[in-house]
């Protein structure tokens, strides 16, 4: 028992009971405790946020010049593959909460927290998608905190993304160091 008296787990009927009577909501159950449609909103910024963020970094991997590119480009690769990946998972999210991922071109820019900066210089490229980053482990933070315990499932990827987004800053401010004069 809880402080209130209520049991801390719903028994195993009240649960069957529920998952029967509630069918048409797939993922989302009682227990469920943030607003879907807000939530599905949030997912969208993201989603668009993350598209942005594999665009730029597959331009940035292919358009790389100079002596020094070579690696740079790989490590834009490599960043491209793995936003394409939150990407993935956070279109799969919006779909399990019952939303329709949006992938419209025309709304992604306005749409991202991050932005689509097209630059010729190396040291440029990697200060934008440092900047880009940094953008997104702040309001990651920030939706990790505002999910809390009303959606665990969203605030764990959240989390898992944020994990990578800080490992691509850290990266980025290594070459940044590397390549700036």
């Amino acid at each position: 028992m809880t402080k209130d008296n209520k049991p801390f787990l719903t028994d195993v009927e009240t649960l069957r009971s529920r998952a029967r009577s509630n069918i048409a909501k797939g993922a989302v159950t009682n227990s469920y405790k943030g607003d879907v449609n807000q939530t599905i909103d949030i997912l969208q910024n993201v989603l668009a946020t993350e598209i942005v963020c594999v665009l730029r970094y597959t331009m940035n991997a292919i358009a790389a010049r100079g002596i020094a590119s070579e690696g740079v480009k790989k490590e834009f690769a490599e960043h491209a593959r793995e936003e394409q990946e939150h990407m993935r998972l956070v279109a799969e999210r919006i779909n399990q909460l019952g939303g329709m991922p949006d992938f419209n071109p025309e709304v992604l820019t306005k749409r991202a927290s991050s932005q689509y900066i097209e630059t010729s210089e190396l040291v440029e490229m990697i200060r934008e998608n440092l900047i880009a980053e940094r953008i997104a482990c702040e309001h990651y933070s920030e939706l990790i905190r505002f999910f809390a315990d009303n959606d665990p499932g969203t605030r764990i990827l959240m989390e898992s993304i944020l994990i990578k987004e800080e490992e691509h800053a850290n990266d980025m401010q290594d070459l940044l160091g590397v390549h700036e004069k």
